[in-house]
């Protein structure tokens, strides 16, 4: 059996989201407002934002990969975000970055988006 806390040999490091900031659902729902425009499902639910990580003084982190590394819209996504998540209120700064580890599979999709794409 696996210690949740430490990640499997060989594992990417993805530091775990701050759930309880009274702030991350907001920025889910900020998040959930950002569309791929070649898939018609929000970045989050198709699994698109690895970490939302809130300081103690709401300032906001966000690890996000693309569908692919080729993503005609790789440059502004990030902005699409930042765009998203600083009009909430209390929120101090935004930051995202992009990664490619892991990379991104159909298997990251929530239900909601699996369905929404017909693969249920």
């Amino acid at each position: 059996m696996t210690n949740a806390s430490q990640p499997l040999e060989g594992a990417p490091l993805i530091a775990p989201s701050t759930v309880s900031h009274p702030l991350y659902e907001s920025v889910v729902e900020a998040c959930r407002s950002v569309y791929d425009p070649e898939i018609p499902v929000n970045i989050y639910e198709l699994g698109l934002i690895y970490t939302i990580d809130i300081s103690d003084e709401s300032d906001i982190k966000v690890i996000m990969t693309l569908t692919a590394p080729g993503c005609p819209v790789a440059g502004e996504m990030p902005g699409w975000i930042v765009d998203a998540i600083e009009p909430i209120g209390g929120v101090k700064s935004v930051d995202v970055e992009l990664t490619f580890e892991p990379p991104w599979g159909m298997e990251m999709m929530s239900d909601e988006a699996r369905l929404e794409l017909g693969f249920m």
